[in-house]
């Protein structure tokens, strides 16, 4: 039959072979074939298996089991175990056969009785054969006691009142030398300890000393092969002492104080890089959680799990995280020394444990870590795409745009940038933002930013705009970024540039200054300077996330060119304002019969539109004008006006810089003052002998009299190379010195080099007490040291 089913090739084909089976035994069960019974209902279990019903074969079952012989009693308790459940009808019939074979000499068929009794017993039959299961607790076959406690433990959980019957005969278990009986033992005792709180009182009273000692017995027993298991004698066993004496300790100190030196020395033997020791080392975890406080064994348990969380294996992390959750509201503080690792789990590939490792990190947060913790969960939150990442910044900017750091808008703007078929998602979601929150600033920014770099309607580009300029509760920065996007938009949508002029223009006499002079400069380009404002107000490049983030940490150059020959954005104020007017405004190369212009190109665009402040610089500066006659581009045009010479220049060609005073209408940049670096003083020479010369230059920082500023130079005044070179100093209590590394520790020979260090001393009784030091210069030359003193 098996063979004929397997060469089945289609469903039908097989539910034709069982229907022809099905219907064999059924004629054969009608002759009451007995030579025959067995094999049929073998193959009904076979049947039964694949999903057919067999329900017609029930009856098979008991005539089996009724019958003298062992096979066929085999056969019969086996399919009652797998044709019947404790719901049949038809299992009352046989607790009289079960009685009969639970008292039958023959220890294998005792064996079988009890198996099927303890996987289909239901209470009535619990009741009925209790009395004989709890005698066979006493046999004198191993095997059959194993059974009978299995047994014992589906009685127990059917029928809980049963349970003081079985104490005694349970606790007699806990003394055996088998492992097997032993293990079983345990295990009943534990469900006893659950359905009986009168067993447990007794076992906690009479055998915690004894299970204790069993533990410790197992923990320090030689090699025996039978139970070994990756190196760990009968870890089986270990694991149910343990579970058993979480019981006994869980709520009474006297227990708990009996088992704290073996727990300790499990926690401390047991090897943890096989999973056999890291099951007990979890269960031992878990027992010294569970049970009477004990400070020093909580700290050893959760730095165990927090061994399990360095492990490679994803099963060990995650039940570390789980175990962890629990420890954190008995230990707070231990948990916390490992809050390193935990945030390293979220960055884990397994989503699993990420998930437990945010919630894990969640229940950490206290008032003490909430900023370190909040900004490694930002740092490491990870967004499944970019319309969630833009989602949830939004919401961030609606709920609290007012206290959002630049470089997350930033970072934000680098992303609508990147995702261009998000923009005009992005676009529908600031406008419904704005509608809503127009009083938080930070989202004001971005939707000024974002609405005339990917716009809607022209109209309701330009509503969004003039409601920004016009929101009273608004800073400065944000109104003169609207004014920005307003020039840009002029040139997107030519229909709406007499609207936008109204709009500009209302803040011609505005009382602050950087408004006023924002409003007449962008009139004056929508007005009189069509030729140049397509240039002006050219498309921001896309930034992308990898660029982005690298000039956030200072390591690509301001300026670098696209492939557009645009600047590309970076985070600096002055290179923000260069995307934004979408201008190169580097300084050109110098040219023979040019005068080279010395001021940075942020300053044209900060001269222009008044904004941050400008970089100072004392270098001289030429007519800009002049050098500007062969240059014909608008650009150019516009450096020349920034530049403080040029306003000098119109003095002397008021007829040639007219139109570009037109456009700025008069107003100009201040002249910049040189900064103050502090005092310098000539150097002198501190110490000089026949191989070595030493140089200090002094300064001091302005505002700070008490503290002087030294760079030593080390000259080396032989012909020997001088290796391993180092220079000490000593200052005496009131002075404190404090010395940067030197440039080298390799002295030229010869004065053909030399090295530096810097130095700064502080005196602490400045204007009483004069600054004094002794110098050790250390070297080694030819192999031979070298030590030379001055004071």
């Amino acid at each position: 039959m098996i063979r004929a089913i397997r060469a089945c090739k289609t469903a039908a084909e097989e539910r034709a072979v069982v229907r022809k089976e099905c219907a064999a035994i059924r004629t054969s069960m009608n002759e009451n074939d007995q030579d025959y019974r067995h094999r049929n209902l073998a193959k009904l279990m076979f049947i039964h298996m694949l999903g057919y019903p067999t329900h017609f074969g029930q009856m098979e079952c008991l005539k089996l089991i009724a019958s003298a012989g062992f096979p066929e009693k085999r056969i019969g308790y086996l399919g009652l175990m797998l044709l019947l459940d404790e719901r049949q009808e038809v299992l009352m019939l046989v607790t009289n056969s079960l009685k009969q074979d639970l008292n039958h000499s023959n220890q294998y068929i005792v064996g079988l009785a009890l198996c099927a009794l303890g996987n289909i017993c239901s209470a009535e039959m619990a009741r009925d054969l209790a009395p004989e299961v709890e005698r066979l607790l006493q046999f004198r076959d191993p095997n059959v006691r194993k059974k009978a406690a299995l047994c014992t433990i589906r009685i127990i959980k059917k029928v809980p009142d049963l349970s003081e019957n079985f104490i005694n005969p349970a606790a007699a278990l806990l003394k055996e030398k088998h492992h097997g009986v032993l293990i079983t033992g345990i295990q009943l005792c534990t469900d006893l300890c659950k359905v009986s709180p009168e067993a447990l009182e007794f076992l906690r009273k009479k055998h915690t000393d004894g299970l204790v000692k069993t533990l410790k017995d197992a923990v320090n027993s030689p090699y025996t092969p039978e139970y070994d298991i990756s190196g760990i004698a009968d870890p089986f066993l270990h694991i149910r002492l343990l579970k058993l004496l979480r019981v006994l300790g869980h709520g009474d100190a006297d227990a708990s104080d009996a088992m704290n030196d073996i727990l300790a020395q499990v926690a401390t033997k047991t090897e943890s890089n096989k999973n056999a020791g890291n099951a007990i080392l979890y269960e031992c975890v878990e027992t010294i959680m569970s049970i009477e406080d004990n400070g020093g064994l909580r700290v050893l348990a959760i730095n165990i799990l927090g061994r399990f969380l360095s492990n490679r294996d994803n099963n060990i992390r995650y039940v570390a995280l789980n175990m962890l959750m629990k420890a954190i509201t008995v230990d707070a503080q231990a948990v916390q020394r490992h809050r390193a690792t935990i945030l390293e789990c979220v960055k884990d590939s397994d989503a699993s444990i990420q998930k437990r490792a945010l919630e894990l990190v969640y229940v950490l947060v206290n008032e003490t870590n909430v900023k370190p913790l909040t900004k490694e969960l930002i740092d490491y939150l990870f967004s499944p795409e970019k319309n969630w990442y833009i989602d949830q910044m939004l919401k961030v900017l609606n709920k609290a745009g007012n206290f959002v750091k630049d470089e997350v808008w930033h970072a934000l703007i680098a992303v609508i940038s990147s995702a261009s078929d998000l923009h005009g998602y992005t676009v529908r979601a600031l406008y419904k933002a704005f509608q809503t929150s127009s009083e938080q600033e930070s989202l004001v920014q971005r939707c000024s930013l974002v609405h005339w770099r990917i716009w809607l309607l022209e109209s309701d580009t330009v509503d969004v705009v003039k409601i920004a300029i016009k929101h009273h509760a608004l800073d400065l920065t944000t109104k003169a970024m609207a004014l920005i996007a307003l020039l840009k938009l002029s040139s997107r949508f030519p229909s709406c540039s007499e609207r936008i002029k109204d709009i500009i223009v209302q803040h011609k006499g505005s009382f602050v200054l950087e408004l006023q002079q924002r409003s007449l400069e962008f009139n004056s380009i929508i007005e009189k300077h069509q030729n140049i404002r397509s240039a002006l107000v050219e498309r921001m490049p896309i930034l992308d996330d990898a660029t982005f983030s690298t000039r956030r940490a200072g390591s690509l150059p301001a300026a670098a060119s696209t492939s557009d020959d645009l600047p590309a954005p970076s985070s600096s104020g002055g290179d923000f304002l260069q995307d934004l007017l979408g201008v190169d405004l580097s300084p050109a190369p110098s040219q023979s019969g040019i005068g080279q212009i010395q001021k940075a190109g942020t300053d044209v665009l900060l001269d222009l539109l008044s904004i941050g402040t400008p970089v100072q610089s004392s270098s001289p500066t030429t007519d800009i004008l002049s050098s500007n006659q062969n240059d014909k581009s608008p650009i150019a045009t516009l450096d020349a006006l920034s530049s403080p010479s040029s306003l000098s220049a119109q003095a002397t060609s008021s007829a040639r810089a007219a139109p570009m005073m037109d456009l700025l209408d008069g107003f100009g940049p201040s002249p910049l003052k040189p900064e103050d670096n502090g005092s310098v003083y000539p150097p002198f020479v501190a110490f000089q002998s026949s191989s070595l010369r030493i140089t200090f230059n002094f300064s001091k920082q302005p505002g700070n009299p008490q503290t002087t500023l030294i760079q030593a130079t080390f000259t080396n005044l032989t012909p020997n190379v001088f290796t391993d070179f180092i220079f000490l100093a000593a200052v005496p209590k009131f002075l404190q010195l404090h010395l940067d590394p030197a440039s080298s520790n390799i002295l030229p020979a010869s004065g053909n080099g030399s090295i530096t260090q810097n130095l700064r001393v502080t005196n602490s009784q400045h204007g009483k007490a004069f600054i004094y030091s002794s110098l050790y210069p250390v070297c080694s030359s030819f192999g031979a040291m070298a030590i030379e003193m001055s004071k």
